[in-house]
Formats: structure tokens, sequence, C-alpha cells
């Protein structure tokens, strides 16, 4: 169904071939919004920046960064694992920023989304370089958000766990037996989040709808993180 809910919003979505970026391009679509559809990896300190520019004004940026999750135990994340992590999901955020929210802070209306991660609420075995590179997206998104707040601009973020993506879980993961067991025993919802459940939740919260929340973090997991 269309929606107008995003009319007249140019929307910048990262990464937008992986993790929830299709989903959310459609999403956004759908509800009116004019999507920039970026793919770049943002690896480069001078990416962010780059693509901020080429993107022209951006009304809402939906900050969707996404890897491959290492699975080391703690005793073997080593010092390059660690740089790796950071480097992909956590140093992309604050180029982001800061080439955004002087233009949203002028304007005195903005926001930004970031797809985070649950695994940053509730302990994961080995997960500790992604966690706490995850802990850090929402950490950063917490302190921003209040600091703008004032000025119009509202940041906040989805911590998502057990999502339908191809990143994170891709067909044959969710077909294995052993996956199908820990998704019952796990998730109080049963089941996987559906992609479009979440992507209409981060619609909402990019519309002027959501002018309310600030610095908020919100478990999208299926109530994974109550258990």
């Amino acid at each position: 169904m269309n929606g107008t809910m995003l009319d007249g919003k140019r929307v910048l979505v990262t990464h937008a071939d992986v993790f929830m970026g299709p989903v959310l391009c459609e999403a956004l679509a759908r509800h009116g919004a004019t999507v920039i559809a970026d793919t770049d990896p943002l690896a480069s300190p001078q990416a962010p920046a780059a693509v901020v520019a080429a993107a022209g004004r951006v009304d809402v940026l939906v900050a969707n960064l996404a890897i491959r999750a290492p699975t080391s135990t703690a005793v073997d994340a080593d010092d390059q694992e660690w740089r790796d992590v950071f480097a992909a999901l956590v140093d992309p955020l604050p180029r982001l920023f800061r080439a955004l929210l002087p233009a949203m802070i002028e304007r005195g209306a903005g926001k930004i989304l970031v797809m985070g991660s649950a695994s940053a609420l509730r302990g994961i075995r080995r997960a500790s370089t992604y966690s706490a590179a995850r802990g850090a997206q929402l950490a950063y998104v917490q302190a921003v958000g209040v600091e703008v707040a004032g000025k119009g601009v509202q940041v906040n973020a989805i911590a998502q766990n057990f999502v339908d993506n191809p990143t994170y879980f891709p067909p044959e993961v969710q077909a294995d037996p052993r996956f199908r067991e820990r998704l019952a025993r796990e998730v109080p919802l049963g089941r996987l989040v559906a992609a479009d459940e979440d992507a209409e939740f981060a619609a909402y919260l990019c519309s002027d709808a959501a002018n309310c929340f600030v610095g908020q973090v919100f478990p999208v997991c299926g109530g994974w993180v109550q258990r």
C-alpha cells in the first residue's frame, strides 16, 4: 500500500545493497520518500563526506552498516579483528554525522536512524568484537541524540536481531534445523521478525510523526532481549 508519511523527504540509505538496505529502500519509497540508495562501503575516512556531498539535501539519514560478524572467542580475537570491525561499523558514523548535522541544525529539522543490533543489549558467545562495536553505535546515538534534540534534529536507533535479512540470516541458515530449534527456544515470537515489519517501523521513525523520540534505542527482536 502506498503512503504519504514521507512525502517530500530525501532519505539517504547507506550500504543500501546489504543488511536491511534493499527492504528499507522499498519501504521508504512506498511511503513517498525520495530515496538515495548508496552502496559505498565507506571504508576510507573521506568516503562518508563524499557520499553526503553527492546526495544533495538530505532530510533523513538511515545509517545501515553491516559486516559478517566474526565468531572468534574473546581470547582469539586479535587487534586486527577489533580494528576491522570498528572500522566498518563505528568509524563511518561520526564522519556521516559531521557531514550531515550542520545543515540539519541550520534548517532546524532532520532525522538520523541507525540500524544497529540487539547483540549490544544481550550477551552472545563468540561475538565480543561485533557486540562491542554495535554497543558503541548505540552509545553514540544516545549521546548525540540528546545533544541535538533541542536543535530540531532527532537521532535514534533500531537494535535488531532475529530479523529476516540476507546478511545475517540467509536462506541456508534459515533452512538449518538447528537454527529453527534455536529460534523456537530463544525467541518468544517463535519466528523471525519479517523484513517488512522492521522496515515499516524504520519508516515511521523517519517520519514527522516520530518527532518526540530523542536518542532512543528500540529493540526489534521478537522479544529476544527480554529472555
